[in-house]
């Protein structure tokens, strides 16, 4: 389901760039990540990383981030601010913002997306953009360890095909490679 919605996604954004290419302004797409890592000490570290980038035919200036929608009573920040600002993004380019928490509270979370503020010279008022949300978080969750035989399994699953028409392929080579005794043998025998 989630490469359907990736898909889905992706064919909006690139049907809504190609109308917003034909005018002149900016057209701005901004991709929220977040990971989880625990820690030694019980609580859950969670990276954010946003990119937001300039599809359309004009230079956004005034460029604001604000990533405000995580609680204060769940998160500490540990590094880095939720909010940036720069000067200008032209077109085609990138501009990268990352930050990073940290939660001792064990819950499922769910981000609200960053809002990206910007100025067109042509319009008096700030323009909006949201970047994509992030899928939920489970924080400090109970995740089950895989046993051998189930990565085996789900290995096998995966890759079986692949490794049944590579072993074929092989198998194959080797034998219109490789003469046959028997055929060896006679024409060593006509030599004579």
């Amino acid at each position: 389901m989630n490469n359907s919605l990736l898909a889905i996604v992706t064919i909006v954004f690139l049907v809504s760039s190609s109308v917003v290419a034909g005018s002149d302004s900016p057209f701005i797409v901004a991709h929220k990540k977040a990971t989880l890592n625990r820690l030694k000490s019980g609580a859950e570290k969670v990276s954010v990383s946003i990119d937001i980038y300039n599809q359309g035919s004009a230079t956004a200036y005034d460029v604001s981030l604000t990533d405000d929608g995580w609680s204060p009573e769940l998160f500490n920040i540990v590094s880095g601010n939720t909010s940036n600002s720069w000067e200008r993004l032209d077109v085609g380019a990138v501009l990268s913002h990352s930050f990073e928490l940290e939660s001792n509270v064990k819950t499922v979370f769910y981000s609200t997306p960053a809002v990206i503020t910007f100025r067109v010279p042509t319009k008096a008022a700030l323009q909006e953009a949201y970047s994509t949300s992030v899928l939920p978080l489970e924080i400090l969750s109970d995740k089950p360890k895989e046993s051998a035989l189930n990565l085996a399994k789900r290995l096998l699953a995966n890759y079986g095909s692949l490794v049944s028409v590579i072993s074929i392929v092989v198998l194959f080579v080797y034998l219109v490679a490789t003469p046959s005794k028997s055929g060896a043998a006679k024409g060593s025998k006509k030599k004579r």
